[in-house]
């Protein structure tokens, strides 16, 4: 693989005897991996019916490597029932540095494609207010997507620009997670177009957009709480020299050592002009230590003793219980063995589920206010394909299961309407188990609604 001559120099300097052993890696095949959604199952649970050749990520409880050559989880039935998310292993070290816990309010700042986000949501155990912005519209699009497929109950999905929301959330958020837009170095095995995009002017571009992204984020971030900034570039000025330069604008903050895994590496103080203390305890994750692609990232803490926010925000009303609407309340008698819990927001003719403390949102660029629920439509009302994800098997009065291999899946998956019984309406078609969509019984017919962007041309895998 060639590299531009300036970022070879350069990381010759750097790394100086770990050159070589850096170089020879870029000649190695990327690894691969997949993290479960403990969010549906366990990790345990997973690997009892898994038919993947996997070995645990040392980092990620629930991440395992997979074999590239023979494996193809993202064209398993599985995948599209969101049991698992294929994600970049190192990418994982980000949201389990973050900790959030159940029930905070966590944002994530630079969220698509949504790898992230579904990472914090699970081991946010669903519970608490979990904000997913992406300022580009194309690819706030595919978070929402991968939201959905994760069956995430407690995420909103917004795309604005950070200066738009620090006024919003003023101190508002318990963590916050920035993974920055950068210059890409860490990716160039796994992506080309990052390699070839490479320039020094790039690297500096993308040093002062991270700036202004902190700056931001600082200001929504609540006395006492936490700040994750990662990259996936190796060089300092969006790294080290990032993180000195936030500390010096932002006093009331400070580095806390982050858990180190075997392989990981320290922050180097030395590659950045004057260095805030404790960039020792950052973590610099190398394509030649480790199985995965390289990456930065710094816990920040933020003082107890730093101004709190403004007026306390006025949160979403909602729905009162008594004014749902009537078709929704039908459907749910009819469809559901247990009825939904907490606020709804009705959103033109799209009813939501809202998350726990959600604030109002009014003039912010929002996809998804909570969980879809569905659609009204002429006196009736029409499940989302999100709520199928989001539900049990057990929380549906009925359900039809195909099993994974069936001509019956196989079908379903391509969208054509299947054989079925039972009782007649609306059914949550499963996996070997696991809700992948809706069907709507009638005359012994299975209607399709999977929907129509996701159907599959081919036979799925067994």
């Amino acid at each position: 693989m060639i590299v531009p001559a300036s970022f070879e120099s350069r990381m010759k300097d750097l790394l100086q005897d770990e050159y070589e052993a850096f170089r020879r890696s870029y000649e190695q095949p990327r690894a691969q991996a997949l993290r479960v959604n403990t969010l549906k199952l366990s990790a345990e649970d997973f690997l009892a019916v898994q038919p993947f050749r996997l070995e645990p990520v040392p980092w990620a409880p629930a991440g395992f490597y997979y074999d590239g050559e023979e494996d193809r989880p993202g064209r398993h039935p599985w995948h599209e029932a969101g049991l698992y998310y294929i994600q970049e292993p190192s990418a994982m070290a980000v949201a389990e540095l973050a900790a959030p816990q159940p029930g905070e309010r966590v944002l994530d700042l630079c969220a698509a494609p949504g790898g992230k986000t579904t990472h914090l949501a699970q081991l946010m155990r669903g519970e608490g207010l979990l904000v997913a912005n992406e300022p580009h519209p194309a690819r706030a699009k595919i978070l929402s997507q991968n939201v959905e497929r994760m069956g995430v109950p407690h995420a909103v999905v917004t795309s604005e620009l950070p200066d738009r929301l620090s006024p919003r959330f003023p101190a508002f958020f318990d963590r916050i997670v920035v993974d920055a837009p950068c210059s890409g170095e860490g990716m160039f095995r796994k992506d080309p177009d990052a390699c070839a995009q490479w320039s020094p002017d790039h690297v500096r571009l993308c040093a002062a957009r991270q700036e202004d992204i902190l700056r931001h984020a600082a200001l929504m971030l609540r006395p006492g709480g936490t700040l994750v900034y990662s990259t996936c570039t190796f060089a300092p000025e969006e790294n080290e020299g990032a993180i000195s330069r936030f500390l010096r604008e932002h006093p009331e903050f400070s580095v806390a050592a982050a858990q180190r895994q075997d392989g990981f590496g320290s922050g180097r103080p030395d590659w950045t002009a004057d260095p805030a203390p404790g960039l020792e305890h950052t973590v610099r994750i190398w394509p030649h230590r480790t199985r995965g692609e390289g990456h930065y990232a710094a816990v920040l803490r933020k003082a107890e003793e730093a101004p709190a926010g403004g007026a306390k925000l006025k949160l979403e009303t909602g729905l009162r219980r008594d004014k749902l609407p009537e078709p929704f309340l039908r459907f749910a008698e009819e469809s559901l063995a247990e009825q939904p819990q907490g606020r709804m927001l009705l959103f033109g003719d799209q009813l939501y589920a809202l998350p726990e403390g959600m604030p109002e949102l009014a003039g912010l660029k929002v996809l998804r206010p909570g969980l879809h629920l569905g659609t009204l439509k002429k006196n009736r009302f029409e499940p989302s394909h999100a709520l199928a994800l989001a539900l049990r098997p057990s929380q549906a009065r009925h359900a039809a299961d195909l099993p994974l291999g069936s001509a019956e899946l196989a079908a379903y998956l391509r969208g054509e309407a299947i054989a079925g019984g039972g009782a007649k309406g609306w059914q949550l078609v499963l996996a070997s188990g696991y809700p992948i969509g809706w069907g709507k019984l009638a005359d012994g017919q299975l209607k399709n609604h999977f929907p129509k962007g996701l159907r599959w041309t081919g036979v799925p895998a067994k």
